[in-house]
């Protein structure tokens, strides 16, 4: 490095790439404690989750819902005449939760801390430095990288060559399409699906493995797979896409060994992936065709000083709270104030599909692979008090998994009306490691979902 160099770069005490949830709570918390702080990035402050993820997919989902519960009416509460508008949904993503994609109130939230924002693609130039556009800034306390993942455009003929959506498109869609074939039943896959076919579109979900939501326990992917094509959506599990084609009659996927999928609209929700190798990663010594950054407890990158990493590109789960957890490591870290190493047996993720599944922790499948011995257990939630008075749209289950030798649960699922909001009980019983038998005799409110949880619990048995 020259002189002139040295002279033109700009020091701060941190840079933090990426302002997604993780990276922007990182730079504006350190910014507030006294540090300089530079935060990059090449998109909209905020990241996927408020702008194209999270936030306005759930007001998708939210309106979605109020259609099935109105014609849930019938023979609960006399008769409901419900006309299905995309008009109000569309408009309230684009001004409550997008302000029409512009971030410029996150710019002004991330500055008011006393951050520095520069909106451009970075790139590590080695050790305690970055590039962006003909700028070059050095870090003398460290970089934290919090890039995110990735829509994955999978490896099929012809679909690179199409304008398929992604959940960008998707959300971003100022009409509700009559045909959508979705390529993918994972979580946003799925959502989206059931979200659309709610407000009329007919929807067919093509997803290659087994089941849909494959991370879920076999028996919440059956029962959403059974809610679903009642609801008139088309699942095709086990598939082989062999090409994509489009024309002025929409798009065209090919199956092996089944019909072709006709569609207007095609979303990709295959997956998401982090990408390094354009970030320069191997600058400071790491693998740019890696997965994610391989971090330890303290979200320190290995093999890389005084570089941490959060979210996504982390490498332990793609959601906006895991970001914000190893963010709050992470300030602390560098805020020289105590904190708790990151510990990841309680994870909790919710799909907010219509039953809403809640998981958290290891699934059965996970702890026989670890050779645990267990017990499980579960419990219709259509056959417990709530579940019964609820009626209309009480499909679900509540199933726990125990390690049977340290006696406190390793895992369960929530599935149902609000089943993300009953697993909150359920993280934290994993969390603090409640022994089971406290779970089973304690108190639950009656008649309440989470009632459930003791009638799950009291169905443990060896498996």
């Amino acid at each position: 490095m020259t002189t002139n160099e040295q002279a033109a770069a700009e020091t701060v005490d941190v840079i933090v790439i990426g302002l997604g949830p993780g990276g922007e709570e990182v730079g504006s918390r350190l910014a507030a404690g006294g540090l300089s702080v530079v935060g990059i990035d090449s998109m909209l402050v905020g990241g996927e989750c408020p702008h194209w993820g999270c936030i306005p997919s759930k007001m998708i989902i939210r309106a979605a819902d109020l259609l099935a519960e109105s014609r849930r009416v019938e023979g609960m509460s006399g008769t409901a005449v419900t006309t299905a508008d995309w008009g109000p949904v569309h408009a309230r993503v684009r001004d409550e939760a997008t302000d029409d994609w512009n971030d410029q109130v996150a710019v002004d939230r991330f500055v008011g801390h006393g951050a520095q924002f520069v909106r451009g693609t970075a790139t590590l130039d080695g050790p305690g430095r970055v590039k962006v556009g003909d700028r070059t800034f050095v870090a003398t306390r460290g970089i934290v990288i919090s890039t995110g993942a990735s829509a994955w455009t999978p490896p099929v003929p012809g679909l690179a060559d199409t304008p398929f959506w992604t959940n960008r498109e998707t959300i971003a869609t100022d009409t509700a399409p009559a045909s959508l074939a979705v390529l993918g039943g994972g979580a946003i896959g799925i959502e989206l699906a059931q979200a659309f076919s709610r407000f009329g579109t007919l929807v067919t979900v093509l997803e290659v493995g087994p089941s849909v939501v494959g991370p879920e326990e076999p028996e919440a992917a059956a029962l959403l797979t059974r809610v679903l094509e009642g609801e008139g959506v088309t699942i095709h599990t086990g598939v082989k896409v062999e090409s994509v084609a489009h024309d002025d009659g929409g798009f065209t996927v090919n199956l092996e060994g089944q019909d072709p999928v006709v569609a207007e609209k095609l979303l990709v929700a295959a997956g998401r992936r982090v990408v390094l190798d354009a970030l320069g990663v191997d600058t400071i010594g790491l693998d740019p065709t890696a997965r994610a950054l391989p971090v330890d407890d303290h979200l320190r990158v290995e093999g890389a000083a005084n570089v941490w990493a959060v979210g996504d590109v982390a490498g332990r789960g793609a959601f906006t709270h895991m970001a914000m957890y190893q963010a709050d490591i992470v300030v602390k870290q560098l805020l020289g104030q105590d904190f708790e190493p990151a510990e990841y047996r309680a994870v909790p993720r919710v799909t907010f599909t219509d039953p809403e599944i809640g998981s958290v922790g290891m699934t059965q499948r996970q702890a026989e692979a670890e050779g645990r011995k267990i017990r499980v257990g579960m419990v219709d939630v259509a056959t417990t008090s709530r579940g019964w008075l609820h009626k209309a749209g009480n499909e679900g289950l509540i199933k726990v998994v125990e390690d049977a030798n340290e006696g406190v649960l390793i895992g369960a699922t929530s599935m149902g009306p609000w089943g993300g909001e009953v697993l909150g009980f359920l993280t934290l019983a994993i969390q603090a490691r409640v022994p089971t038998k406290d779970l089973e005799h304690m108190i639950y409110p009656f008649p309440t979902f989470h009632r459930g949880i003791q009638a799950a619990i009291q169905d443990l048995h060896e498996v």
